[in-house]
């Protein structure tokens, strides 16, 4: 559908886009193309298969070549969102997690309110084949799935990536973000990914050493469960430190470089 008028003033922003692991480049173009439809102008890569930068994804945009040029690739997704606060982790499937399940509406008012208190916050895109692990979905915070067809629920990326920027400009453009709109007490900052990501490290090497993730089979599983239920406190930065302290007080070894205040 034409439409393109370069002398309207652009919408820019939103959310970080994080395309785990995308094969082909034109999967990547169709997505920046449907975030520019949007407003939303952060795209993030981790470990695209057939490398970086790409000509196929820049045919692909047709004409969101802004979008593509800025894209930041990571080779893993820790890292891709580890300043981060919020996160959300796309899926049709049902994993058997303890996480916030929330459909387009109220994913886009939970990330609008974190960005108007100042947080950096991202949505998480599978594979085109076959969506994200487990383990990836365990590193978000909340899981945003789409009302669609259940005997058809597969969405390629673009669509995936279309739905959530759609829902993200009806309810912010042009009105005060939901936190605006609430008039509510200001919230607190979620801690970044990279620290909460510490406190996991720290926290399950502590569990290791006193015996507790065993047997070694469900050791997996046990640290998923434990991860999924810190996420689900949406812990700040205080928060973390804390937590960190209570483990060096109860075990007696400071970890190195840990700020507890």
């Amino acid at each position: 559908m034409a439409g393109t008028d370069r002398t309207k003033d652009a919408v820019a922003g939103g959310p970080a886009v994080i395309l785990v692991e995308p094969q082909l480049g034109e999967n990547i173009g169709t997505a920046a193309r449907a975030m520019a439809n949007f407003g939303l102008t952060e795209l993030r890569l981790v470990n695209p298969r057939d490398g970086w930068p790409s000509e196929a994804a820049k045919k692909a945009a047709s004409g969101a070549d802004w979008i593509i040029e800025s894209a930041v690739v990571f080779p893993t997704l820790a890292e891709a969102i580890g300043d981060l606060g919020l996160t959300y982790a796309t899926t049709a499937r049902p994993r058997g997690m303890r996480k916030s399940v929330d459909g387009p509406q109220h994913a886009v008012g939970a990330l609008s309110g974190r960005m108007a208190a100042g947080e950096r916050v991202g949505v998480l895109f599978g594979r085109e084949r076959w969506g994200l692990t487990n383990d990836e979905v365990a590193m978000a915070d909340a899981i945003l799935t789409y009302p669609v067809n259940p005997r058809f629920a597969s969405l390629n990326i673009a669509q995936a990536v279309l739905l959530f920027g759609y829902e993200w400009f009806r309810q912010t453009v042009g009105e005060a973000p939901a936190f605006a709109r609430d008039g509510g007490e200001e919230m607190p900052p979620l801690a970044d990914k990279a620290d909460l990501f510490r406190l996991f490290d720290h926290l399950e090497s502590e569990l290791d050493v006193g015996g507790f993730l065993k047997p070694p089979e469900k050791r997996p599983r046990m640290v998923n469960a434990l991860r999924n239920m810190l996420h689900r406190a949406q812990l700040t930065d205080q928060d973390v430190r804390t937590l960190r302290g209570v483990i060096v007080a109860l075990t007696g070894r400071r970890g190195s470089g840990i700020d507890t205040r």
